[in-house]
């Protein structure tokens, strides 16, 4: 195990009704606040009317700021800190999921900074402070709640970069289970395709002696290999969507990766198709994490070996082919979601490959940390993608 520092700076305030309870939360840190989200669901539902009645018994200003959408623009975002700056606001309350987390955030970032805030993404500027911001969660998966994470589609570069800092930890998070109510169905799936994926990221690691978060790791996936197909058959079912909110938060907030470096390649590889084609990341992430799986098993096929016998029940002795069946089940589990598994079933044009490879190792070179993926591994997987 790696040597570790570990600080959970968010409050979490899970349960029904809680986000009647949010104006009680922001008061201490502010009377005036940028409320920013995306999709008409959340006055169709009554969600903001309960949020707004809340701030205002608290005597808290605010000023509605919506139009956010997955791969949340870097357009929206400028537009966002125009109005902070314009009308004096300190705090952001982020209602939605991670696209509207992550675009407050980034609005966080850049009221604070008199650059570019696309500086921070692309690593030309570190940021030292930031507007605090707040969430009331209504579709899991991002983990975004929680952590340290923003990415932003740079629209007009075709470019999708993320930044991590402890500046834009949320103060609190209000997780309310009755919120997955709302969600359409192919968000849903893909947001439990995220959620997986991030398991997967920390999971596949080049660090050694690393029991108790393999099995930390390990619990929450088959926890939610067994909540998923659940809560997609019976989707206002409060305990389903109470475990399936749960492990989406903690899949991501850093609990579970301590000690051991995590991966990372397959995500930034799906970035640059999200940047390109506009498709939901987690939708993505179903696509490409199977072909990322065949393309390094050999880099430690004792680790696939484990996650097929452990997680997967595959029983097999010979290792090669358990690490297969386990991959197999991996795709299988996205299918039973309802999501594609290829860039053909999806639609993808396969004939940007090297582009999107070169964007995805930038100036590095290279991605990922289990296996080190350069410009030819990304086009190969790529490949197998298809």
């Amino acid at each position: 195990m790696q040597n570790f520092e570990c600080k959970l700076g968010t409050r979490v305030v899970f349960g029904e009704g809680r986000e009647n309870e949010v104006g009680k939360y922001v008061a201490g840190y502010s009377k005036k606040v940028l409320i920013h989200y995306g999709g008409d669901y959340l006055k169709e539902y009554g969600i903001l009317d309960r949020i707004t009645k809340s701030l205002e018994e608290n005597n808290i200003e605010y000023v509605i700021f919506d139009g956010v959408v997955p791969n949340p623009r870097l357009s929206l975002v400028n537009e966002g800190i125009k109005i902070c700056r314009e009308q004096d606001i300190d705090f952001i309350l982020a209602v939605g999921g991670g696209s509207a987390i992550d675009s407050s955030k980034a609005i966080a970032l850049g009221t604070m900074y008199d650059g570019d805030v696309w500086d921070f993404y692309t690593g030309q500027a570190t940021p030292e402070k930031a507007l605090k911001v707040g969430v009331v969660l209504t579709i899991p998966g991002s983990g975004s709640e929680m952590s340290e994470s923003s990415i932003i589609t740079n629209e007009k570069e075709n470019l999708k970069c993320g930044i991590d800092t402890e500046v834009i930890v949320p103060e609190f998070a209000i997780l309310n289970p009755e919120m997955c109510y709302t969600i359409p169905p192919y968000l849903l799936s893909c947001g439990i395709a995220d959620t997986l994926t991030h398991l997967f990221e920390r999971y596949f690691t080049p660090t050694k002696n690393v029991v108790i978060t393999d099995y930390l790791i390990e619990g929450a996936m088959k926890a939610l290999l067994e909540i998923g197909p659940k809560l997609k058959k019976d989707p206002k079912n409060y305990d389903y969507c109470a475990e399936f909110m749960w492990i989406a938060t903690i899949a991501h907030n850093g609990t579970m990766d301590v000690g051991r470096a995590s991966d990372w390649g397959s995500h930034r590889i799906e970035h640059e198709i999200s940047a390109l084609y506009d498709i939901t990341h987690g939708g993505g992430m179903a696509i490409i994490y199977p072909a990322w799986m065949k393309y390094v098993k050999n880099q430690d096929i004792d680790r696939f070996n484990q996650l097929a016998t452990r997680v997967f029940g595959v029983d097999n002795t010979d290792k090669e082919e358990a690490a297969d069946q386990g991959i197999n089940k991996v795709e299988e589990f996205f299918r039973t979601l309802g999501l594609k598994t290829t860039l053909t079933e999806a639609d993808i044009p396969l004939d940007r490959f090297e582009e999107m490879a070169e964007k995805a190792v930038g100036e590095a070179g290279f991605v990922g940390r289990f296996k080190r993926l350069e410009v030819k591994d990304i086009i190969e997987i790529l490949n197998i993608a298809k």
